[in-house]
């Protein structure tokens, strides 16, 4: 069995209040959620149905508020702020995290029960449109990066918001202009 390296932060809560730049890719990267027309999108009815899941996520998670986001044809662009941190999540300063490797501690952690919800849910209301239970939607690990500061923030809301303009150059697109290998 092959062991995955974390592109998480060790040792960091996933619960903390903060920013969080997240980016979610389908299955093999196919283009499912829509195409891109005079660079802004049109998604399709599953592009469409993500949409609606991920916008519902503030009331499945009261501590957390939808910033900047963008459904693209095979990824989406977001930020989640978590606001409040619950009694769970609330820990002694020197409490040391649990190890990265151990995944079912890691779930516990606010961004992935947000990213699973999310992912779990969006798959189903995909497949019953598709008429294709249990079929990959979504790839099976994700991207997510703490913002550090104001700055950074704008930036990566700046590049949410031209993502569609730029899918031409996006490394995401299967038919990109000077399609390199990475």
């Amino acid at each position: 069995m092959n062991k995955r390296r974390s592109i998480r932060l060790k040792d960091y809560d996933y619960s903390r209040i903060g920013m969080y730049f997240i980016t979610i890719c389908t299955h093999k990267k196919t283009c499912i959620l829509g195409n891109i027309d005079s660079g802004g999108v049109i998604l399709s009815e599953l592009g469409r149905m993500a949409e609606e899941l991920w916008s519902t996520l503030p009331e499945r998670f009261s501590n957390i508020n939808l910033d900047e986001f963008v459904i693209m044809p095979n990824h989406l662009h977001a930020i989640i702020n978590i606001t409040t941190v619950g009694a769970i999540h609330e820990l002694p300063r020197n409490h040391k995290l649990p190890a990265q490797n151990n995944r079912s501690q890691r779930r516990k952690m606010l961004i992935p029960r947000i990213i699973g919800y999310f992912k779990m849910n969006s798959a189903n209301k995909i497949n019953q449109l598709r008429h294709s239970s249990g079929k990959p939607v979504w790839q099976r690990n994700y991207y997510e990066h703490v913002v550090r500061n104001e700055n950074e923030l704008n930036r990566i809301r700046k590049y949410i918001q031209v993502n569609p303009m730029d899918w031409h150059l996006d490394v995401e697109n299967p038919e990109r202009i000077n399609n390199q290998n990475r």
